[in-house]
C-alpha cells in the first residue's frame, strides 16, 4: 500500500505514554523503578539557590577593604537572620561604635578584603517535581528524575499556553460546533479540565480564570482575545510559562474552528475522569504539542507504540492552508510523481475526499495527520 510521513497530531483512545520527569538541578529522587505514582504525587525535590546581595561592609563602618575581615562577626557560610549584626567596628578606645546588619536571612556566602564586600545569599527556593500523570516508574535519572509510563487517551492540540495542570474533565457543550461563552462556566468548574466546543470568547476565558478552573480545551480562540488577555502578543517560538490562572488547549486554530468531532466524543466520554493538561507549545526546532492525557493505568499497555507521521490510504488528516483551513479529509491517492500545481511548482501531492463527498488534490505539505 503507498504511503508517505507527514507532521501530525495524535488523538488517539489508547496509546501507551512515556514521560521523562527531571529536575531543574541535581536532587533527591523519591520513588524506584516499579513504584505507582499519581499524577500530582511529588517523586523528586531540589532547592534552588537564594539570590545573592552584596553589601558594603567598608562603607557601613567606615573600614579600608583590609580591616572587614577582622570585623567580621560571621564567617563564610554562617546562617544569618534579618536584622543580625553581622560586623562591627569600635573605633578609637571603644568610642565611635558602629554595626552593619543583615539585610535578609541567609547565609554568608564571600567576604572579601581586596573591595571590603560580603556576599549574603538569600534562603534556598524549594522545587517539588511531581509525575504529570499516573502511571508506573520505568527509569530512575539518579539525582534528576524518573521515566514515568502509562496507557492512556491523548489528544495533542495545535497551539496552547499554560503549564500543567490537573483535575476531572467537566463537559460544557453537548456540540463540536457550539461556541462557548461566560454564562455556561459556573462555580462548579472550579479546579476542572473545561470541555468546549468551536470557540471561547473573552469573556469566557476570564470567568474561567475566575472561578479557578485548571484548563479549557476548545477547537478556537480569536487570537486577538488572547492578545487582550495576556496584554501582549503571544509569541510563536514557545509558550507554557504564562502566570494567568488557566491552562488553554486549541485543538483547531484561531477562529471559529468546530473542535473535530472525534476529539469531542473522546473527551466527552470520559466526563468526570481525572486529566492531565499542559500548553506549553513549541513550533519550530523540538516541536512540543499542547496535551490533554487521560491515563488508564489500570489497563495492560499496549505492545507497540502508533507508528508517528505515517501518512497512507484512508488515513484521517487536516488541511492546514486556505482554502480548506481546518477541514477533516481522507487519504484516496498518494501520486508518487510530482504534480505541477497553480503556482507553477512541481511538488508531491496527495488525493483527498472532504467531508461533503467532494475531492480535492493538494500538497502534501499542506496536510497534518490526525493519528488514530
Amino acid at each position: 500500500m503507498a504511503h508517505a510521513y507527514t507532521p501530525g497530531l495524535t488523538v488517539s483512545e489508547r496509546t501507551r505514554l512515556r514521560k521523562e520527569r527531571r529536575l531543574p538541578l541535581s536532587g533527591q529522587v523519591l520513588v524506584g523503578v516499579g513504584d505507582a505514582v499519581a499524577a500530582d504525587q511529588v517523586i523528586a525535590r531540589t532547592e534552588l539557590p537564594g539570590p545573592v546581595t552584596m553589601i558594603n561592609v567598608a562603607s557601613e563602618l567606615n573600614l579600608q577593604p583590609d580591616e572587614v575581615v577582622r570585623a567580621m562577626l560571621k564567617t563564610a557560610g554562617d546562617a544569618v537572620a534579618a536584622g543580625e549584626i553581622i560586623a562591627e567596628s569600635r573605633g578609637f578606645f571603644g568610642l565611635f561604635h558602629s554595626t552593619c546588619t543583615s539585610p535578609a536571612d541567609g547565609s554568608l556566602d564571600t567576604v572579601s578584603p581586596v573591595t571590603g564586600q560580603v556576599a549574603l545569599r538569600g534562603l534556598p527556593t524549594p522545587v517539588e517535581l511531581r509525575a504529570y500523570l499516573d502511571g508506573v516508574v520505568t527509569e530512575v535519572f539518579p539525582e534528576e528524575g524518573v521515566a514515568v509510563e502509562t496507557s492512556c487517551a491523548l489528544v495533542q492540540g495545535i497551539f496552547g499556553f499554560g503549564g500543567e495542570v490537573y483535575g476531572p474533565i467537566k463537559l460544557l457543550t453537548d456540540a463540536p460546533d457550539a461556541t462557548l461563552d461566560a454564562a455556561d462556566i459556573d462555580e462548579s468548574c472550579a479546579g476542572a479540565v473545561l470541555i468546549g466546543g468551536a470557540m471561547a470568547t473573552l469573556a469566557c476565558l476570564r470567568r474561567a480564570i475566575e472561578v479557578h478552573a485548571a484548563a479549557l480545551v476548545v477547537g478556537g480562540i480569536d487570537d486577538r482575545d488572547l492578545d487582550t488577555l495576556l496584554g501582549y502578543p503571544i509569541g510563536v517560538a514557545i509558550t507554557g510559562h504564562e502566570r494567568l490562572g488557566l491552562t488553554v488547549v486549541l485543538t483547531e486554530g484561531f477562529g471559529p474552528i468546530p473542535m473535530a468531532a472525534r476529539t469531542h466524543e473522546l473527551l466527552s466520554a470520559r466526563q468526570g475522569r481525572f486529566a492531565s493538561v499542559n500548553g506549553a507549545t513549541q513550533i519550530r526546532a523540538g516541536v512540543l504539542r499542547p496535551e490533554v492525557i487521560i491515563a488508564e493505568p489500570g489497563q495492560p499497555l499496549p505492545d507497540h507504540e502508533t507508528e508517528q507521521g505515517r501518512l497512507e490510504l484512508g488515513r484521517l488528516v487536516r488541511i492546514i492552508r486556505e482554502p480548506y483551513f481546518g477541514q477533516l479529509a481522507t487519504v484516496t491517492a498518494l501520486p508518487s510523481e510530482p504534480a505541477l500545481i497553480e503556482t507553477e511548482a512541481h511538488v508531491r501531492v496527495v488525493n483527498l475526499q472532504l467531508r461533503d463527498g467532494s475531492g480535492v488534490v493538494l500538497p502534501r505539505a499542506n496536510v497534518e495527520l490526525i493519528e488514530q
